[in-house]
C-alpha cells in the first residue's frame, strides 16, 4: 500500500513517522484491497491547547473511500483515534458485505425449497 504523509506546521520526526505506518500497517491487515493512504498532520496554534493538532486520514479502497478526523492536545492521540475511526469504518464495511452474502444466500434456499415443495 501507497503512503502519502503530509504536515502543516508539524516537524515530522521518525518516531511520529514510525507510530503513522504502524498504525496503517494495523488497517492494512484488516483490508487487503486498501490500495493508499493518505495522512495529513497539523499544527495550529491560535486555537484553544486542548485544539491544537489535527490528524486526518484518508484510506483508498474499491468503492468509496473512507476518511476520518480528529483533533486533539496530542499528535498521538489524534493519530490513535484516527486510526481506531478508520478501523471502525473497515470493520462496518466488512460487516455489511458479509450480511449482503448471507441475505443472498438464504434467499437462495428459500427458492430451492418453494421448488421442491
Amino acid at each position: 500500500m501507497n503512503m502519502i504523509l503530509s504536515t502543516h506546521d508539524v516537524t515530522l520526526t521518525k518516531a511520529i513517522e514510525e507510530h503513522i505506518i504502524s498504525r496503517i500497517t494495523k488497517l492494512e491487515h484488516l483490508d487487503r484491497f486498501a490500495i493508499n493512504a493518505r495522512v495529513t498532520l497539523e499544527h495550529d496554534q491560535t486555537k484553544a491547547p486542548e485544539r491544537q493538532f489535527s490528524c486526518s486520514m484518508r484510506l483508498s479502497l474499491p468503492g468509496p473511500d473512507l476518511f476520518a478526523e480528529d483533533v486533539e492536545s496530542d499528535l498521538y492521540a489524534a493519530i490513535d483515534l484516527v486510526s481506531k475511526k478508520i478501523e471502525q469504518q473497515i470493520r462496518k464495511r466488512h460487516n455489511k458485505f458479509k450480511a449482503r452474502k448471507h441475505k443472498q444466500a438464504a434467499r437462495g434456499k428459500l427458492t430451492r425449497q418453494e421448488k421442491g415443495g
